[in-house]
């Protein structure tokens, strides 16, 4: 059913309306500046059409099914031999930058973390050879996959642990199809982000077929200050990736404006379920750590709870055009660094509090005798400075501090609280935790793929977010293929090409100045 006829049809049940929501109808049949109304709103709830169900994008029945992109995730190479498509892992230590300057010790797979991401195809025999080039015992789970038992990867129940520099040869045929993932059955190593995506196609593409298949692996990770090693102890958190990297730091998923996209989600974290939520589109839910859902069970939705250990995978059309944010909705997984608790606060409590405090979730006591309070018991996880004895400050340096990022205008020490003046309680919020970017830092930040995005896109663009872009075919073709100037804003029709006020290094370049304020005197960093 079209789009027009779709509107046809719910105008006509309604044919008791007046002439005023008749005229109203009609208006909204085109958007000024020609814009059509959204294919994917398509037909009646229940049709074929509802929501892009099952509207198809511009790829024809039939055809194979698109590899799957991964961003800054390497595939897994493979060769074959006799029939056998056979891989190879290298379980081992590296250094991932999770954010432009900053490198932490993580352990993964063939010098990646998340590893490198498997793909192959429903019927597929596959072998993957794991070595371990860690200095203790591994083993390797492929999750969700129906495998012999031989080769489930659960240590000691079913074989023996790949010891420090031997190696350990899993094969097994693919009979399933779906998203899955791979990862060491050591708890603590899963922590360090000893995880990779296991992508099986099946053997014909779903109908309608995708034009864009991305996937995401969602993790967490305890970075006490002045270290680069994750505290896999810990159940506070402070760092929040999406394929290994910290917003802003990702790179955005381009896709052509009518284009039909899956994206498949994993969350790999340690104990933290993540809401997805993206902004501007409405998604169908269609596949899970299981596989495919059957077409009749799928659920429209803008925001999906993708549980820990679990996968989503989600479709839609991309109709509208714009940067739409793809984020966890969980408010203290926006941010990067989070914070600590410091300090007593003026009140003493007693009993046992509501939560350990983050520091001492991340594992920071901070001294008293063994029958103190500091290492009593704790109900549960912190809730709050209202329910503890501490009160929060940033982790890492302050900003305008030495070894901190450059201070906001006006905000050392708050003065005047606001640009109006008035003292307004709970300031500040949102900006007492924005990161500043030096100019290299922003050259980072400033890959192909955000060419004609806002100037200072990346201000409201932090922890365990990602972006995907919906382009018109013409600006689709430039960013895709690097030609062209693309003036900023240029994606964001109506917004303006966006200021770098406040610190930022302007526009990525080193040795620039920031752009200058305006003459009102108020600044671009809006939440």
């Amino acid at each position: 059913m079209s789009t027009e006829h779709g509107r046809r049809a719910f105008i006509a049940a309604g044919a008791a309306a007046t002439g005023s929501l008749l005229a109203g109808a009609a208006g909204a049949q085109e958007k000024p500046g020609g814009h059509q109304e959204h294919a994917g709103h398509g037909g009646p709830v229940g049709g074929p059409n509802d929501r892009g169900k099952l509207t198809p994008g511009r790829r024809k029945a039939g055809e194979p099914p698109v590899p799957v992109e991964a961003p800054d995730v390497p595939k897994l190479k493979w060769e074959m031999k006799g029939g056998v498509k056979e891989f190879h892992l290298h379980a081992k230590h590296l250094r991932r930058e999770f954010l432009p300057g900053m490198w932490f010790d993580v352990w993964g797979y063939n010098d990646s973390m998340p590893g490198p991401t498997i793909e192959a195809v429903e019927g597929d025999r596959v072998r993957i050879v794991v070595h371990n080039e860690l200095p203790e015992p591994t083993s390797m789970h492929w999750h969700g996959l129906e495998v012999p038992i031989a080769m489930d990867g659960a240590p000691g129940l079913t074989q023996e642990p790949i010891m420090p520099g031997k190696s350990f040869t899993y094969e097994f045929t693919l009979h399933q199809n779906g998203t899955y993932f791979y990862h060491s059955h050591g708890a603590m190593q899963e922590g360090m982000g000893m995880v990779g995506l296991f992508v099986i196609h099946p053997k014909a593409a779903f109908e309608p077929p995708v034009d864009r298949d991305f996937a995401l692996v969602i993790q967490e990770w305890a970075i006490l200050p002045n270290a680069t090693v994750p505290n896999t102890s810990s159940m506070e958190f402070n760092f929040f990736t999406v394929n290994g990297r910290s917003a802003p730091y990702m790179t955005p998923m381009v896709v052509r404006q009518g284009d039909r996209v899956r994206l498949r989600m994993v969350n790999f974290s340690v104990i933290d379920h993540h809401p997805m939520h993206l902004h501007g589109l409405t998604f169908w839910v269609t596949g899970t750590e299981a596989g495919r859902i059957p077409e009749t069970a799928w659920w429209p939705m803008n925001t999906v709870l993708v549980g820990v250990a679990q996968s989503r995978d989600i479709e839609f059309v991309a109709n509208n055009p714009g940067d739409w944010m793809l984020h966890c909705h969980m408010f203290h997984h926006m941010m990067n660094h989070m914070t600590s608790m410091v300090g007593p606060m003026a009140s003493h409590l007693r009993g046992p509090t509501a939560g350990g405090d983050m520091a001492r979730g991340m594992g920071m006591p901070n001294g008293g005798h063994a029958l103190s309070g500091e290492y009593g018991a704790k109900l549960g996880r912190g809730t709050g400075e209202n329910t503890g004895e501490d009160r929060a400050v940033r982790t890492g340096p302050q900003p305008g501090q030495p070894g901190g990022m450059p201070a906001m205008p006006g905000m050392q020490g708050h003065e005047g609280h606001g640009a109006s003046g008035k003292v307004v309680p709970g300031f500040p919020q949102d900006m007492s935790m924005m990161d500043m970017y030096t100019p290299a830092q922003v050259a980072k930040l400033r890959r192909p793929e955000t060419r004609g995005m806002r100037k200072n896109w990346f201000t409201g663009v932090e922890g365990l977010m990602s972006v995907v872009r919906v382009l018109p075919p013409d600006l689709y073709d430039k960013v895709m293929s690097g030609k062209g100037e693309i003036p900023d804003g240029a994606s964001v029709p109506g917004s303006g090409p966006g200021g770098m006020h406040g610190g930022h290094g302007d526009h990525g370049k080193e040795g620039e100045k920031p752009a200058p304020k305006k003459e009102d005197g108020k600044h671009d960093h809006k939440q």
